[in-house]
């Protein structure tokens, strides 16, 4: 991992962010982009001898100087941080600034009070999710020394979750992250063991695993009535530390995420949530 993408609002959620940035960069010897977005309209920019230009002016140099306090943490010294400000109006056009860097990863922060779904689903965190063609890693609350140990992988285990599982495989194994498969058997679309036992090793096949047959024994299935209940329920039970997730482009997380979040065990999961796009 090379470079490390962090969108930034002045916020404390921005805050976390960074600093979950500034421990892997520091592990991965890698550099952090911060990139603000200001959102001013066309016509503030095209406009000559205005109003509209001094305004512009203005709030470039006060996001400069917001960069130089906002980046005045004791936790990003010895990395090299560059910090950049874009006037994109939506969200979704952070997949170009992360293209242009050549990121490996996003990481963003987002309040999460109120349940994933209301996080994700039509706010800005979504619309990066959606749109991302890297990894995303969303942070919710502050955490002082980012070293997760244990993540879930939770997914369908057909064919086109392949790919974000390689991803994700590969990008635990560079965190030194040990991961754990997830499939949720839901009770209004029960499969039986065997059913699903062979839809997982067709997937491991397709995803290259040398031993297959190994690998499924360790694939959990957890009952559950939703999939979001499940996922947060053995979550719990396995003391996991991260969350990865496939999303499906577009769709976002309300494709996956089909049924309704139990509010009581999405308000008491503090866990990161990474994603990877199908």
């Amino acid at each position: 991992m090379k470079k490390i993408l962090v969108p930034v609002d002045f916020s404390k959620h921005s805050e976390y962010a960074i600093e979950v940035a500034a421990g892997i960069a520091k592990k991965q010897n890698a550099e952090i982009i911060a990139v603000h977005m200001m959102g001013l309209t066309d016509a503030v920019l095209t406009k000559d001898e205005s109003k509209e230009v001094f305004e512009a002016m203005y709030y470039m140099k006060l996001a400069e100087k917001r960069f130089a306090e906002f980046l005045d943490k004791d936790y990003l010294e010895g990395i090299k941080v560059t910090d950049t400000v874009h006037n994109y109006k939506i969200f979704s056009e952070l997949n170009d600034v992360a293209s242009d860097f050549e990121a490996d990863l996003i990481i963003m922060g987002s309040h999460g009070s109120s349940g994933l779904k209301e996080v994700f689903v039509g706010s800005n965190t979504e619309k990066v999710v959606r749109t991302s063609e890297i990894p995303v890693l969303v942070i919710k609350h502050r955490v002082e020394k980012f070293n997760p140990k244990l993540g879930v992988f939770a997914c369908d285990f057909l064919e086109n979750s392949v790919g974000p599982y390689i991803k994700a495989k590969k990008l635990f194994s560079a965190l030194d992250i040990n991961m754990e498969l997830l499939y949720v058997n839901l009770a209004g679309n029960f499969h039986s063991t065997r059913e699903i036992e062979k839809r997982i090793l067709n997937f491991l096949n397709s995803a290259g695993e040398t031993n297959p047959l190994e690998s499924l024994n360790k694939v959990v299935q957890y009952n559950e009535y939703s999939v979001e209940a499940g996922i947060f329920g053995y979550s719990q039970v396995s003391n996991a530390d991260i969350i990865a997730l496939p999303t499906h482009g577009r769709q976002g997380l309300a494709h996956f995420f089909s049924g309704s979040i139990g509010e009581d065990v999405v308000n008491h999961s503090e866990l990161p949530v990474m994603t990877f796009k199908v």
